[in-house]
């Protein structure tokens, strides 16, 4: 087990103590009034690090129903429609209080106490170091989804809130220092500690090479509204060593079964089928075909170029500028991403090993077969789903939904591999194209970097295509210059803009006629008020967004929230969304970012247990505690 406490009265009692008092009381505990000296400071890092593996009851509400939504890397319906529930809040909040920070934070102290007293283990010193960079990102996760947050609590004192740049300023600081002071000439003296780290087993040099990719990520954060030290930080970050190979990666290993280690996507009553945003993104991306990578029983089913799909205007809404509104897409792409195979399985192939029949106890997921019907329920027309590929936007469908029994259906949507859902895989924190697509960003932005930004460019995009088993596609990507379905090519040279509209082909879905079509790109109005689609930015932020799917919907969220970018299209209206008040039907075919959720609230028994610094958070939040107001590093309007 990687969940290991030392059975000792003096750590039984320190635990204890975390766990017996009300959530927000035990901010102001200290945990090393006593005993400090004999206790080891690795079982408070495992039990930090295991708990912020999220357990499936806080994986479902965290990462499924919010980060996933909110990242546009599944359809849920919570904060991409402005909504969230107070109970998931809660208890995330409160694991972050009575779990995991507390425990991050209760093991350096120990080790602090412990070299001031000169009784300590030679491996002491790099353990505190490794539980610094740790509680960095522990921070980074609950700063970014709430906003201000105490830097100086589980002290034994009353924790001041402090503002997101006071928070973000601290966690570069550790991030410096705690890099810097790691010894990698130290050796570990057993097997026993290795095991008790599940990211690294206690390789100081990966953890260095993890904290000053961490600290590269924090600086970025920070470019649009803080440049000069979004700059000195990344430069000073990418001036060491950071996580450039995957097998520097921060992953940890998942588990069946219920645990802190249960894979974070095992829940079977979630699809996870493919999100409009990234199905639009690869579309067409990279000119590679289909024909290319399938296996010759699907080639039947690839339909040309340029073809739109079936239209059904009674039963698929077009309120939304999702650029695929309206159609149904009855076959395979011509081409698109070689990437989107390997992610999800197209509907009906049960004979691929990764198809994923969640939910075991129906056959919903091996159900192709569906129908549109009129008001008063009469079939209109059967649609066989199988071997299609399509995805759907989120919001209020309203009459047409009601009619349509197939656009939200388990068994006709391409739905994440097995591989991604049956807790085998390893969960990425932090993978090696990040860091190339970052340092590809920092130089488009001029800042002094190891590589130019089309080798880092070219080089995540490399990482992105080996973690997918694509590899033999990559050289023929990376030279295209075709359009996605949003208008962005892959081919760093190429940043021509495309054309307003598109010539496409589609067939009526009632009667069958062929018709042209001339569709238009959208306009993400966030971005460059909607005149960029091409760009050099909007190319790295396209493939950051492929390759950070499906682990890092978290990371997809932040970088929409600080650029704009990529192009997250808006929930349909068909009906007004209550919680989106914002969007309407006379301006959904821009973006703003008042259409897409900013942050979580804070848990209402914060406010009504600690009142005062409930007060505190929400003031140096600077706007209301709701879903909408921005974090100070990202878009203000």
């Amino acid at each position: 087990m990687r969940k290991i406490l030392k059975k000792t009265g003096l750590v039984g009692g320190v635990l204890l103590a975390f766990l017996s008092c009300s959530e927000f009381e035990e901010v102001n505990i200290d945990p090393v009034a006593a005993g400090a000296d004999q206790v080891q400071i690795e079982y408070f890092i495992n039990s930090s690090i295991g708990g912020a593996q999220q357990d499936p009851h806080i994986s479902e509400r965290v990462f499924v129903l919010y980060w996933d939504d909110a990242g546009h890397m599944t359809r849920v319906g919570t904060l991409s429609e402005g909504s969230a529930n107070d109970g998931w809040t809660s208890d995330y909040y409160n694991g972050y209080v009575s779990k995991w920070l507390r425990n991050i934070n209760a093991g350096i102290n120990i080790a602090d106490e412990q070299i001031a007293s000169g009784s300590f283990r030679e491996h002491t010193p790099n353990l505190r170091e490794v539980a610094r960079i740790w509680r960095a990102y522990i921070m980074s996760e609950m700063t970014d989804n709430f906003g201000p947050i105490p830097v100086s609590g589980f002290n034994g004192e009353n924790p001041e809130y402090n503002d997101v740049q006071e928070v973000y300023y601290y966690m570069l600081k550790e991030l410096t220092e705690a890099t810097k002071a790691l010894n990698l000439e130290v050796s570990n003296p057993d097997n026993a500690l290795k095991k008790l780290d599940p990211a690294y087993g206690y390789d100081y040099a990966k953890w260095k090479k993890y904290g000053n990719s961490l600290r590269m990520r924090l600086a970025m954060r920070l470019s649009e509204v803080d440049p000069a030290k979004a700059q000195a930080e990344f430069e000073a970050a990418v001036a060491d060593d950071f996580i450039k190979v995957a097998d520097d990666n921060f992953s940890i290993k998942e588990e069946g079964g219920w645990s802190d280690y249960t894979g974070v996507m095992t829940r079977e009553w979630w699809d996870h089928e493919i999100s409009a945003t990234l199905n639009n993104l690869m579309i067409g991306l990279g000119g590679i075909p289909s024909a290319d990578v399938l296996s010759a029983d699907k080639l039947g089913y690839i339909k040309p170029a340029n073809y739109l799909g079936l239209k059904f205007e009674n039963h698929f809404t077009s309120l939304t500028n999702d650029p695929s509104a309206g159609y149904f897409f009855d076959g395979l792409h011509k081409t698109i991403d070689p990437r989107a195979y390997d992610l999800y399985v197209i509907p009906g192939d049960y004979n691929d090993p990764e198809f994923n029949s969640y939910p075991s106890w129906t056959n919903g997921a091996k159900t192709t077969k569906r129908n549109l019907v009129d008001a008063t329920d009469n079939v209109v027309k059967e649609i066989d789903a199988a071997f299609t590929w399509n995805a759907y936007t989120g919001g209020d469908w309203g009459e047409k939904g009601a009619k349509n029994k197939v656009y939200g259906f388990t068994g006709t949507l391409p739905r994440l591999a097995n591989k991604y859902r049956n807790g085998t895989n390893e969960r990425i924190f932090f993978a090696s194209w990040e860091s190339h697509f970052l340092i590809a960003e920092a130089a488009v932005r001029g800042w002094a970097v190891p590589l130019s930004g089309k080798a880092a460019y070219e080089q995540g995009i490399a990482e992105s295509f080996a973690y997918n088993g694509v590899t033999a596609q990559l050289s023929d990507y990376l030279t295209s210059q075709d359009f996605s379905r949003v208008g962005t090519s892959v081919s760093w040279d190429h940043t021509t803009e495309p054309p307003s509209t598109v010539a496409m082909t589609y067939k009526d879905g009632y009667t069958g006629a062929a018709g042209t079509v001339n569709v238009k790109y959208p306009e993400n109005t966030i971005y460059k008020n909607g005149t960029v689609k091409n760009d050099l930015l909007t190319k790295i932020i396209t493939q950051k967004f492929i390759a950070q799917t499906p682990w890092l919907p978290l990371e997809t969220w932040s970088d929409h929230r600080r650029l704009g970018l990529p192009f997250f299209e808006n929930p349909a209206i068909e009906k007004e969304l209550t919680n989106l008040p914002a969007l309407n039907t006379g301006n959904y075919m821009g973006n703003s970012i008042n259409f897409f959720g900013q942050r979580l609230k804070y848990p209402s028994n914060f406010g009504s247990n600690i009142p005062a610094g409930y007060a505190q958070a929400v003031d140096k939040l600077g706007g209301p505690d709701t879903v909408f107001t921005p974090l100070w590093w990202a878009q203000q309007n």
